[in-house]
């Protein structure tokens, strides 16, 4: 997991913490006793023990009873909610309170009394250590089924929804769950004289040098470590974050899955790269199935991977890589699914979602390069897009002129300002198909949607928690047909879904 990527784990961490378990589970604890039976002393003392608050390195017994959104496992004592990662759901162990709020605990498994069936032992060396895969420990087909009970758990929280009466399908796994990742972000530093490349630690700045990841591609992963080994060899100088001087920090390897090319990036806190040319010489020498070298330049002191200026040192300025029928230019920064042959599945649910017949209107909101859009365009009568961003609607144009779609149209703007104006000129969308970031769809947008009344919402989501809460927003108009969970990133904690939702 990248730096940034663990401040950003740690954050939601803290916000999610006490959200992914049913509301039953979270109503006020204290017991309820008829008037005039205890005195006023004989209630307290009975709260009390209902409610007693964990003490920091207090060992207790625990029960899981299932798994939190960041795969921890989740129990209770005395009726305050507990937080224990590497614990499976029922499991039965001895547990040290490691962090003691008003609301719920986290705790560390000191022993396990009664052990899961499904726990395995990870595949990875340093696991405990990297913080990157949460789930290694636990067996993949039930990976499978705990990652759909947190979807659920979601729709607990945050909707009013009968749980029982929805169609939530089994989640679509990998047949192969290793070596999906087709990219890799490996922070550099060193100790003792040798060149380190890796993640930083769980809940820390320790830099765990990892030689092989279980989950990176292979292409990425050899890449990496040849790449180490030249600026080993000839002395470059690598960035210490803690003094701010150095000049190497990050190596980024891409390969296209499915064409095998490869691009290598590294990020500089300068422009001036030491031995440049042997640099580039040894990398094209030592890996000769390389088609694009970039360096890109960040010099702040942030836990943000990439800086602004960007240029080609050898070869293309971009990788090719197919989806389908799809193809793809991928430069150093552009946005691209880590995991490709799950994302032919989530677009292909995605695209059953939608039920196209060939005569409907369809947008693709946050349509970033097109990708949804374009997928889904041989089912479609006519395609909008629109993003925010202008480099995305540049690319989404060229990917459609590349590929001969010439009833797409992609749009610079916001989708809430959009939508309204092409509803005066008397076009209005049947179907609607959203991918948002994690913080789930813009509160304007939703209320937009509201009053467009688009036959059909499909909404591709990476994130339960916001995906529940913009259901309920839409719940006074809609109703949810089905939800259909893809593990895009197994031995993680993260699930994707698609859900169809039709005007009531």
């Amino acid at each position: 997991m990248k730096k940034e990527q663990q401040t950003q784990r740690n954050q939601k961490f803290n916000q999610d913490k006490g959200q992914q378990v049913s509301k039953d589970q979270h109503k006020k604890t204290g017991q309820h006793v008829s008037k005039g039976q205890y005195n006023k002393k004989s209630q307290q003392s009975n709260r009390d023990q209902q409610t007693a608050k964990l003490e920091l390195k207090q060992t207790f017994p625990l029960t899981i009873k299932r798994l939190g959104i960041n795969g921890e496992g989740v129990g209770y004592f005395k009726r305050q909610v507990v937080f224990v990662p590497g614990a499976l759901p029922g499991e039965e162990i001895v547990a040290e309170a490691t962090k003691v709020h008003p609301k719920f605990a986290e705790a560390k498994i000191k022993k396990i009394r009664k052990q899961s069936e499904h726990r395995i032992k990870p595949l990875c060396p340093v696991y405990d250590q990297c913080g990157g895969c949460q789930l290694q420990h636990l067996h993949y087909d039930q990976q499978l089924n705990e990652k759909r009970d947190i979807v659920i758990q979601a729709l607990e929280r945050h909707t009013k929804l009968k749980i029982d009466a929805l169609e939530i399908r089994p989640t679509i796994g990998m047949e192969n769950p290793w070596g999906y990742r087709n990219k890799s972000q490996f922070q550099v530093g060193e100790k003792d004289g040798k060149v380190l490349a890796g993640l930083y630690g769980l809940n820390s700045h320790n830099l765990i040098n990892i030689e092989q990841c279980a989950v990176q591609h292979p292409a990425t992963t050899k890449a990496t470590e040849v790449v180490k080994g030249i600026l080993q060899d000839l002395k470059i100088p690598i960035y210490n974050e803690k003094k701010h001087k150095g000049l190497v920090r990050t190596i980024v390897a891409r390969t296209g899955v499915q064409t095998g090319e490869l691009q290598i990036v590294l990020i500089t806190t300068k422009k001036e790269l030491p031995k440049k040319d042997i640099v580039i010489q040894e990398i094209k020498k030592r890996l000769p199935e390389v088609n694009s070298i970039v360096q890109n330049v960040n010099g702040e002191k942030t836990s943000v991977i990439f800086g602004s200026e960007t240029a080609t040192l050898e070869g293309s300025d971009f990788i090719q890589e197919t989806l389908g029928d799809l193809q793809f230019e991928l430069s150093a920064r552009t946005f691209f699914q880590l995991n490709p042959e799950q994302t032919v599945k989530l677009y292909n649910e995605a695209k059953s979602a939608a039920m196209l017949t060939g005569k409907e209107k369809l947008v693709d909101a946050y349509c970033g390069v097109g990708t949804i859009g374009l997928w889904m365009a041989d089912k479609a009568g006519e395609v909008r897009g629109m993003d925010v961003i202008p480099e995305s609607i540049e690319d989404a144009k060229k990917n459609a002129l590349k590929h001969e779609v010439n009833h797409a149209r992609f749009y610079m703007g916001k989708a809430e300002e959009l939508l309204p104006k092409w509803l005066k000129e008397g076009w209005r969308p049947d179907v609607i198909v959203v991918d948002p970031p994690r913080t789930g769809c813009d509160q304007e947008f939703l209320n937009t949607v509201l009053k467009i009344k688009p036959r059909t919402f499909v909404y591709v989501s990476c994130n339960p928690s916001t995906l529940a809460k913009d259901i309920t927003t839409l719940g006074s108009q809609y109703k949810v047909e089905y939800i259909q969970p893809v593990d895009m990133f197994p031995h993680t904690s993260q699930i994707e879904s698609v859900t169809r939702l039709v005007l009531k």
